[in-house]
């Protein structure tokens, strides 16, 4: 608990500004009828230096096209997205997205697949860049995994690799959609649990974690501050602050009286 205190008061000095703001953000997509269904409706919201933001919402709220144009990879029908006070008009190595599903080519190895994240890196020689990819793996527990294919991975170890690649381009700022949702039970406590003591021990580059979720416990567990969106076309329903010590006590009746404001604001 001291160390969680501790840790909260570092980054409560650091967070000062924003390092990602996006403002009135509306988003369309046309139907093949040639009509246009709204899926995200005047959404502002920082995210802010140093912090880890949960954003929950039901499925199909949006959620996931919101984290696509927070990362420069959709450009929303109007509004926009600043990345350090400037606009960001396309992906960036300082902004990494893991996925729901874990996205890994088959034919290559795990450590080839890490690397795919360093091939516009000119600065680093490939030695370096293998030895700073076997680091990243040894950090999520793959250490001795480096030449095994996707096809001989578990759903969870296949996960960690693709962390692994997020990670491994020093990232400002790491967005997160659903990535525990496709893996089992225990692995998903593992995983989170990982995840947050990463953070406790400042090993985890990214100035700022980004997670999207409809699991309110995880994102209770997880999270600095959360943002809640309601069903399609999102809006931001509430925001609200976790000022509880890491790692979080999932048992205790603080940690539920969020869960179940967080369950209150989505109904």
């Amino acid at each position: 608990m001291a160390e969680g205190t501790a840790l909260d008061d570092v980054k409560s000095r650091r967070i000062s500004e924003a390092i990602l703001t996006a403002r009135e953000i509306y988003h369309r997509y046309k139907t093949k009828k040639g009509g246009e269904i709204e899926v995200i409706h005047n959404i502002s919201l920082d995210i802010r230096y140093g912090e880890f933001l949960g954003i929950v919402g039901s499925s199909g709220s949006g959620k996931t096209t919101l984290l696509k144009i927070l990362a420069g990879l959709i450009k929303p029908t109007s509004g926009v997205v600043y990345y350090k006070n400037k606009p960001l008009d396309g992906p960036t190595p300082a902004i990494s997205l893991v996925f729901q599903n874990p996205a890994l080519f088959p034919w290559l190895t795990v450590l080839d697949n890490v690397m795919l994240a360093l091939k516009s890196f000119d600065r680093l020689s490939k030695e370096e860049m293998i030895e700073r990819c076997r680091s990243y793996l040894d950090m999520v527990g793959l250490s001795g995994f480096e030449l095994a294919y996707p096809n001989e991975l578990s759903g969870g170890m296949k996960q960690r690799a693709v962390l692994a690649r997020a990670l491994v381009t020093n990232p400002d700022i790491l967005l997160m959609d659903e990535p525990f949702s496709n893996v089992d039970p225990l692995t998903a406590v593992s995983l989170r649990r990982e995840v947050d003591l990463m953070r406790l021990s400042e090993t985890i580059p990214p100035s700022s974690v980004v997670l999207v979720s409809h699991n309110v416990e995880e994102i209770v567990e997880l999270s600095d501050r959360v943002i809640v969106l309601t069903s399609r076309p999102a809006r931001i329903a509430a925001e609200l602050d976790i000022p509880l010590p890491r790692p979080r006590d999932k048992r205790s009746p603080e940690f539920y009286d969020f869960v179940d404001k967080i369950f209150t604001l989505m109904s």
